[in-house]
């Protein structure tokens, strides 16, 4: 019995175009894909198309005796340049069946490795650029890589120089091509009514396609009186025959398929190429663990000498870096084919002659049946040891299928394997952002999007350069030196010793605490230089301490310290730390019991075990503790003392290295813009969740993202904020100061304020620095002797020795201090040192991408304290829930998606039943999961149970979407809702908190997990402690265990099937 395609809504006329986000339209099918299953339709402009996402199905697509290529939308367009060319030919037209065995040969092994001498010469050009820029040039890896396989292509096949990296922009003709190919893509989209209106576009498309055309018969020209003796494609295009038919090619189809490949040949040969090298640049930096294991092969090959083509045959790990880069990000991800008979496909769908269908190979590729639960992850192993060759057949089809598949795809892997490895060998690379996650641009084919790098000889000489851990603050722009900070200088002209001071953070404060660190070095005799981790990669500081704050996240190291900590254990030599001198301080939070302080400490011992020396030490601080920043201010304090023993340096109280200069004084306020637009977001919707007799607020948020940006279920948007109006204006206030007064701040020592520039105050104090964040006790050892007044000091002595009670439970700032106590005089510059700068929140998504790609939503608690009489008069306000609670429709966010953990997603089987346990604002990320559920069970596809496990005080206050989306998905039968009321367990079945809940409903609970169940916990660690005591209790009860086995046995269960997300 056949079984129907599913089909989204459509809209007259117009069908389904709408559905299709004309910028990515890759990420609109996947996100079908995963909504509809292994096979949709859709109706363009009145054109059904069938989509195949399944390995299984692609496989019997790919049978050229049923289904025959056609040439799709995009590419039809592309015929207006390259006629029947190899790539853009129709089945029927005789010149590609000609062009395809004249140049078959010239793609076979022996041509191939002919071509090596001119392959090798522009990798060295780009290899000679990166060097000389040196690693302050951001480097933007796709631009270069498309330079290159311009070059390469136009080189080996037609003896043609662009000469690409002699000149600061990209060949006209590359230009024109790019230009040409997307604007190809747009029109396939497009009504032919808003087509012909568009003739500003048409003529720069015309134009393009003009000037390729030009430079291609100008090759084929100067050739036709330049004759050369060399085997290329271009002599076999001008004076070959068909051995078939004995025809030749004219000058206007040799023309078509220069300038067609320049954009077929150079579309295949170069734009795959480019690609391909982009995202296995990406890849290996986000997997340090694959970096290093390539680094390591290309150095046993190639004992430190040139690559020959006899080293590529020896690097297998090479090879599977490039098919797992492919595999993951297939370049060309499309293509289409036509039912050349009617068919049942797979046995379930009936299919007739004629139709269409639009292969998905991204999908196929991902493909969890095919290649696992962690298909979506970058494992160069699964491509080892002969699992390639033992792969089902035609699930790995980066280069197409049969007759009508690349016949480059030699050319392009030897490219891609010189270019490769000889970049490996050459360089050390780091992101330019370590914290960017891959975006996609789309043309006719696939690459990273806004992705830059850095990379510096390995043989070079130490180098540092201050990159903020948070995307939010790097920078964008590529082919430019990135601003070096700017090092201390000795007062007296002495020369101090050099201080190397690394961190890695995600989220600030491993940040926060090494600029402090940095910033301090010059009152202690030292000249500072700060930077991430990750820039250390390689390096050895033998001339001065090295010290190392990072963190932990869930067993991980942070974003921008990935590389360093697997070159740590994995790439540095046994004695590789001989003479270096070092201290560490770990951030990390003990509600992650199995984790806490795993990177500080692995830091730290593999430091000291290849040959470090340990000055102190490793310091410790828990930020779900209450005494984190005193216990670093404790380590901090304790570090320098042993530092100025070691290194004979006089710590002595210096002139403030940070200076403000009041330059302007107006009565207007200047525009202030921190971050580039293409990151902000907008608000589209801000509304209160809880009832008016709440005793707390809650709130929805929802933002239209960035162009480009896109999220999954389980994932963090990162926010920005500034801080609340009333505290700006009571900071300014205290100074004496207008809003919108200018300052300039200049410093000599590393800050994160911005400097040698006039910003107005009301800028610097809303968006810089932290004016709430309660004050250390540093900060107020500092205030106490900025004071001549008795009771003052002996008030901050008790705040000092009562400190988590008086100051942190109840987040005391330093400028609450300042205005209860006038008499401690602070100047502005000091104040500013003071204080941390503005970090990132993180809050989880509460929305799916399949109810909505372009917009996320937020589910927020708005914090508020109580006035603290005689430190503080008016109410507490938490900076970023108080921001968010304030913005209103049509408003602009910074802001930025960042991934979960790999665990902390939807599980890939939809059968799988799901057990969410949460409260309050934790609810977040389970209203995401239960509306993906929800959108797939809609579109047709069987989903397994899910129960919701949620806590709140009552229905009457904060029982949160109860009335609309929780109501709707229960009636649907997409989810069972277990509330807990702490306020009303009399509606509850008796049940205050989540975990009682979970008791009495067990024997549910634990059917679920004997059927394979994911568990998902979301909400402070009380109630995830709560939680996990009450699953090993039912566990022990269950299968009558004692204590010891059952946590032995939960433990493995939250490592296998569980995720968290803990906060306060």
């Amino acid at each position: 019995m056949s079984v129907p395609i599913p089909q989204p809504p459509t809209i007259p006329f117009l069908g389904n175009v709408l559905a299709i986000d004309k910028e990515l339209p890759l990420g609109s099918f996947g996100l079908l894909a995963k909504q509809y299953g292994e096979i949709y339709q859709l109706n363009l402009l009145g054109r059904i198309v069938y989509f195949v996402n399944s390995a299984e199905l692609v496989r019997e697509l790919s049978d050229d005796k049923k289904f025959q290529k056609i040439v799709p939308g995009s590419l039809n367009e592309v015929r207006s340049l390259a006629g029947d060319g190899l790539f853009t030919a129709h089945a029927d037209e005789p010149n590609w069946a000609i062009a395809h065995r004249l140049l078959m040969p010239a793609f076979g092994t022996a041509n191939i490795r002919n071509m090596w001498d001119d392959m090798k010469d522009i990798c060295s050009q780009l290899i000679l650029k990166w060097s000389r820029f040196g690693p302050d040039y951001v480097i933007s890896p796709t631009d270069d890589f498309t330079r290159l396989t311009l070059d390469t292509i136009a080189l080996c096949s037609m003896n043609y120089r662009f000469n690409s990296f002699y000149s600061e922009t990209l060949p006209p003709f590359c230009e024109a091509m790019t230009d040409f190919l997307k604007e190809c893509n747009a029109r396939a989209n497009r009504p032919s009514i808003v087509q012909a209106l568009m003739t500003s576009t048409t003529a720069k498309w015309e134009a393009d396609r003009k000037l390729m055309i030009d430079v291609s018969s100008e090759i084929v020209k100067h050739r036709r009186h330049h004759p050369i003796e060399k085997k290329d494609l271009l002599n076999t295009m001008l004076y070959g025959r068909d051995p078939k038919t004995g025809q030749g090619l004219d000058d206007d189809a040799i023309t078509k398929n220069v300038s067609g490949d320049s954009s077929s040949h150079v579309l295949s040969g170069h734009e795959t190429t480019s690609g391909l090298l982009s995202f296995a640049t990406y890849h290996l930096l986000k997997n340090p663990e694959c970096l290093i294991r390539l680094r390591k092969e290309v150095d046993d090959v190639t004992q430190g000498n040139p690559i020959t083509l006899e080293h590529l045959a020896k690097m297998p790990y090479l090879n599977a870096v490039l098919r797992e880069a492919i595999r993951l990000n297939p370049t060309a991800a499309v293509r289409a084919v036509v039912a050349l008979e009617d068919c049942v496909l797979a046995g379930r769908y009936s299919v007739k002659k004629g139709q269409g269908f639009a292969i998905n190979n991204h999908e196929a590729h991902h493909d969890h049946k095919v290649w696992g639960e962690d298909a979506d992850e970058f494992k160069p192993e699964r491509m080892l040891d002969g699992k390639f060759e033992a792969m089902p057949p035609e699930s790995w089809q980066p280069f197409g299928f049969g007759m009508r598949a690349c016949i480059g795809r030699p050319f392009a892997w030897q490219e891609a394997q010189l270019v490769l490895a000889s970049i490996i060998q050459t360089f050390d690379l780091c992101f330019n952002n370590p914290g960017y996650t891959l975006e996609i641009k789309q043309a006719l084919t696939l690459k990273p999007k806004d992705f830059y790098i850095r990379a510096t000889l390995r043989s070079d000489a130490a180098h540092l350069l201050s990159t903020p851990s948070s995307s939010l603050l790097a920078p964008k722009a590529a082919g430019q030196p990135a601003k070096a900070q700017v090092e201390a200088e000795a007062d007296d002209g002495t020369p101090k010793p050099k201080m190397y001071v690394l961190y890695g953070s995600n989220t600030g404060t491993s940040e926060s605490f090494a600029q402090r660190i940095a910033s301090d070095a010059s009152s202690h005799g030292f000249k500072a230089t700060i930077g991430t981790m990750d820039q250390s990669t390689g390096r050895v500081f033998t001339d001065g301490p090295v010290v190392i704050i990072t963190a932990s996240f869930e067993g991980d190291p942070a974003d921008n310290a990935a590389q360093a900590v697997q070159w740590l254990e994995q790439g540095a030599s046994d004695a590789e730390f001989n003479g270096l001198k070092y201290a560490v301080f770990g951030c990390g939070n003990r509600d992650w019991v199995r984790t806490y302080q795993r990177i500080p400490t692995l830091v730290d011992e593999v430091l000291e075990k290849k040959g470090g020396t340990r000055l102190l030490p490793r310091g410790e601080g828990d930020a779900a503790g209450s005494s984190f920043f005193e216990d670093f201010d404790a380590w901090e304090a304790e570090m320098w003392s042993v530092l100025t023993k070691e290194y004979n340096t006089v710590s002595k109280k210096v002139e403030e290295t940070l200076t403000v200069e009041t330059t302007k004084s107006g009565t207007t306020r200047a525009s202030e813009l921190r971050q580039p637009d293409t990151r902000l977001g907008t608000v589209t919707q801000n509304r209160v969740l809880t009832k008016p007799s709440a005793s707390g607020i809650k709130r929805h948020l929802e933002f239209a993202l960035p162009e480009g940006v896109s999220f999954r279920a389980g994932d963090y948007l990162a926010i920005l904020p500034v801080n609340p109006p009333e505290l700006v204006k009571r900071a300014i206030a205290h100074f004496g100061l207008s809003p919108e007064e200018e300052v300039t701040l200049s410093s000599s020592s590393p800050s994160t304020l911005p400097l040698n520039r006039p910003i107005n105050i009301q800028s610097l104090m809303s968006g810089y620095v932290e004016l709430s964040q309660p004050a250390s006790t540093k900060d107020l050892q500092v205030l106490s002797t900025l004071t001549d007044d008795a009771a003052t000091k002996s008030t901050l002595e008790g705040l000092l020795g009562d400190y988590k009670a008086s100051v942190l439970t109840k987040r005391i700032s330093v400028l609450d201090i300042l205005e209860a106590h006038k008499d401690i005089k602070v100047s502005l510059s000091t104040f500013l040192r003071l204080l941390p700068p503005m970090r990132i929140r993180q809050y989880s998504i509460s929305s799916s991408p399949l109810a909505d790609p372009q917009h996320a939503t937020l589910t927020v608690s708005i914090v508020e304290g109580a006035p603290v009489p005689g430190h503080r008069d008016v109410p507490f306000l938490g900076v970023a829930s108080n921001y968010l609670a304030r913005l209103q429709p049509g408003e602009r966010v910074q802001l930025m998606v960042k991934p979960s953990g790999t665990q902390f997603h939807p599980p890939s089987d939809l059968s799988t039943p799901i057990l969410m346990f949460c409260a309050g604002s934790g609810l977040a990320p389970m209203r995401g999961f239960i509306q993906e559920r929800a959108k797939q069970k809609e579109s047709g596809r069987e989903v397994g149970p899910m129960y919701l496990f949620f806590g709140c005080r009552s229905p009457e206050e904060d029982y949160l979407y109860s009335e609309d989306d929780l109501a709707e998905w229960v009636k649907n039968g997409v989810v069972d809702v277990r509330p807990a009321f702490s306020r009303a367990s009399e509606k509850s079945e008796g049940c205050k908190y989540v975990q009682d809940r979970i008791w009495h409903d067990r024997e549910d609970v634990m059917k679920a997990y004997n059927e394979g169940a994911r568990f998902y916990v979301c909400g402070s660690r009380k109630v995830a402690t709560g939680v996990q005591k009450v699953c090993i209790d039912m566990l022990k009860e269950a299968e009558k265990l004692d204590d010891e086995e059952a946590h032995r046995i939960w433990e493995k269960v939250e490592q296998e099937r569980g995720a968290s997300d803990i906060f306060e």
